[in-house]
């Protein structure tokens, strides 16, 4: 699904103006990622939680040589997906 045709659906089911939903999108965008970077984390209930990972300095390999080379340590994003979303997407067995 597109990011338009994700505006068009919500315009149509709540009512509101495409815009105010691009609006709406933007603003939780900006919220989340001011959450992330002050508290570490931002919960979206009935989705998930986005929290920063700290990955570890490590061995790699060059795919092209085979040299062994460092990688470095680094901050990363993730999204880890709430329980009731995946038990809803993906039942269990």
């Amino acid at each position: 699904m597109s990011q338009s045709e994700v505006y068009n659906h919500f315009a149509e089911k709540t009512g509101m103006k495409r815009a105010q939903v691009k609006e709406f999108f933007e603003e939780l965008a900006n919220l989340a990622s001011s959450e992330v970077k002050n508290n570490g984390e931002f919960v979206l209930p009935g989705f998930g939680k986005m929290v920063l990972s700290e990955r570890k300095a490590r061995e790699g390999r060059n795919p092209q040589t085979g040299e062994t080379i460092q990688i470095p340590a680094k901050t990363t994003l993730k999204f880890r997906l709430g329980k009731s979303m995946k038990d809803t997407v993906v039942p269990k067995k």
